[in-house]
């Protein structure tokens, strides 16, 4: 299994790098958006939808809404994901005693709507946007920053999970998170922020900001773990798909950053960091 994650990691990195950061705006949104619909034919399976031409068409729905999104404002998204977020918080928290209200079809599928589409609109409001902190001004490093907030958030709670971790944090979602993980990536993410502060020569408010932005940006990452752990512990399923061979599916991999992406962008573009772009 080891040999296979890392083959297939060597395989992926690659790609994902020249994707994301030497494609222009347009082919970086197609680029994107064929990931956001591959995650979308996953959720489908999450929703129910058991035969594989109800995925492909569930997938193909959201890659014409994404085509729809291409000139909607992006902050209007964003602070719709953010009403979302706090609502699937609510869910994941009151499981399974709420799943009544959502264990439909319908429901799950909506619920795929709210948890890709923004996730899209939040990434490509940053590669299109221009960034203004310390000595940076391209946007491209807000993605990279964003991304390494997650992995760095996963990495302390990995460690420091395994160290401290005996008081649980969701048992009935997902038992092996712990509240000493979340706290330990936490502390990741804050010295991390203060170190990439440092690197770009930002001022001290702009440091203090970037810091409380990226502990929430931390601390939100958990709950599109957990609200994905909850689908599929719904469901009954280990994995999203086997797209990924020693990985799992695509929604696996990105679950924490369909909700770290849109919260991160919606609080740098209210900051005044970044500003909207032109495709």
């Amino acid at each position: 299994m080891l040999k296979t994650r890392i083959i297939t990691a060597l395989i992926l990195a690659p790609i994902a790098i020249g994707g994301i950061f030497f494609l222009p705006p347009l082919g970086f949104a197609l680029f994107t958006g064929a990931i956001i619909t591959l995650g979308a034919w996953e959720w489908a399976n999450l929703s129910g939808i058991e035969g594989q031409g109800g995925r492909v068409a569930y997938a193909a729905v959201i890659a014409g809404i994404l085509y729809g999104l291409l000139n909607v404002p992006a902050v209007a998204v964003l602070w719709l994901a953010l009403a979302w977020w706090f609502v699937s918080f609510l869910l994941v928290r009151s499981y399974p005693a709420g799943s009544a209200g959502w264990g439909s079809v319908p429901a799950r599928a909506i619920m795929g709507l709210l948890v890709l589409l923004p996730a899209w609109v939040g990434l490509n409001h940053l590669r299109t946007g221009v960034l203004d902190f310390g000595t940076v001004s391209n946007s491209l490093w807000a993605i990279l920053y964003v991304f390494c907030v997650v992995w760095v958030a996963d990495i302390g709670a990995y460690f420091a999970g395994r160290a401290f971790g005996k008081a649980k944090l969701a048992p009935r979602v997902s038992p092996g998170k712990s509240w000493a993980g979340v706290w330990g990536g936490l502390v990741a993410v804050g010295v991390f922020a203060l170190l990439v502060s440092l690197i770009v020569s930002a001022s001290v408010p702009e440091t203090a900001f970037l810091v409380l932005a990226s502990l929430a940006t931390g601390l939100v990452s958990v709950l599109g773990d957990l609200l994905e752990s909850m689908l599929k512990r719904f469901r009954g399923v280990k994995d999203s798909s086997q797209l990924l061979p020693g990985h799992g599916g695509i929604m696996d991999r990105i679950d924490s950053l369909t909700v770290a992406i849109p919260v991160f962008a919606l609080i740098i573009t209210q900051l005044g960091w970044l500003t909207a772009g032109q495709w």
